[in-house]
């Protein structure tokens, strides 16, 4: 099976630390790195062939996770000349993409079980699955309900759900007509050219522990985390 993890970012919120390391190199669980525990995760789930997009510091990831024989899979790489978004850097791989595979972001550490996900996903009738997780985020102020001029109740400082895309993604390869070469071009994008074609897409939802690793309060949290863990 084969996955893609987009490495490429420039890790802006999580300064200084990506000044020296780019974003997945950053060490999580002693010294293994997102990327590791990705690849670690992936490998473990069945996957055997991973493509890791790269620009931001390619040169770093790619001396630093070889040819991925230490891991027990197939490490390629493709390195972008210009940013390309989160679906753009598909395009220069789409001669090698050439059966359904999983897309994941290159911050993200998740307990869900890929290779569940691959099965379900290539057994329905869409051309893309987008996993898709609930956010809980408490709300600061009180939420004050109003009827007739009157407060009749007051939510004091409520909580906010949202369904949110995960970061993770299974792709026929029926997609790649609508993907551009070489442009940038964001999964939202594609997302709503599949909405406006009234192309089926199917929603993945997970209860897993699932972290984006994209500020310094979440990589703290994350280090915590794993700590202990046997990765």
């Amino acid at each position: 099976m084969k996955a893609v993890i987009l490495a490429g970012g420039l890790g802006e919120r999580l300064k200084p630390f990506t000044n020296v390391l780019p974003k997945p190199l950053i060490p999580i669980s002693g010294e293994k790195t997102v990327l590791e525990i990705q690849i670690n995760k992936l490998k473990n789930h069945g996957f055997d062939e991973i493509y890791i997009a790269t620009n931001y510091k390619a040169e770093l990831i790619e001396s630093y996770l070889g040819d991925g024989s230490k891991y027990g899979v197939k490490l390629f790489y493709s390195r972008e000349n210009k940013p390309l978004g989160t679906c753009g850097p598909l395009s220069l791989l789409k001669d090698r993409l050439d059966e359904p595979f999983v897309l994941m972001n290159g911050d993200i550490l998740t307990d869900m079980n890929f290779n569940i996900f691959f099965d379900i996903s290539i057994r329905n009738n869409s051309p893309l699955t987008v996993v898709t997780k609930e956010i809980i985020t408490p709300f600061a102020f009180g939420n004050v309900i109003v009827e007739n001029e009157k407060i009749i109740h007051i939510d004091e400082k409520p909580d906010m759900r949202f369904i949110i895309i995960a970061g993770i993604y299974f792709l026929k390869t029926d997609l790649f007509k609508y993907i551009p070469d070489n442009q940038y071009f964001g999964i939202d994008e594609l997302i709503m050219i599949l909405i406006k074609n009234k192309i089926s897409i199917a929603s993945y939802f997970i209860k897993d522990y699932w972290v984006d690793i994209g500020r310094i309060d979440d990589l703290n949290n994350v280090i915590e985390r794993y700590k202990e863990s046997d990765l």
